[in-house]
């Protein structure tokens, strides 16, 4: 599952930085003309806007709670020794390498 979570966050970080451009970019618009804005760069910025959606939707959909979209921290729920806990992993890990309880969060992991 990591490697598509792998291709998710990437696309997802391409989107949201492709948004936040053109956000700025129409806001600097509308301030200098004054009007409405439409087009080709408020239709991409809507479409990149429903394709993020779409990719938050399909992980919620495998189980997968995204804690935070910019480190790529997500959890995974688990049983341990009985009790729920969540495996915990970053974009930038090679692989699950830890736990923490549900309550616990991030600054309680602890290594496999």
């Amino acid at each position: 599952m990591l490697p598509e979570l792998r291709q998710l966050f990437r696309d997802i970080h391409r989107r949201r930085d492709a948004v936040r451009q053109a956000d700025e970019t129409l806001r600097e618009q509308l301030v200098q003309t004054g009007g409405d804005l439409g087009g080709k760069m408020v239709a991409g910025l809507l479409l990149d806007l429903l394709q993020l959606n779409r990719q938050v939707r399909h992980i919620q959909a495998l189980g997968i709670l995204v804690k935070d979209f910019d480190r790529g921290l997500v959890d995974f729920p688990h049983l341990r020794d009985g009790r729920e806990v969540f495996l915990c992993w970053e974009l930038d890990e090679d692989d699950i390498e830890f736990w923490h309880e549900v309550d616990a969060g991030y600054a309680g992991r602890e290594r496999l």
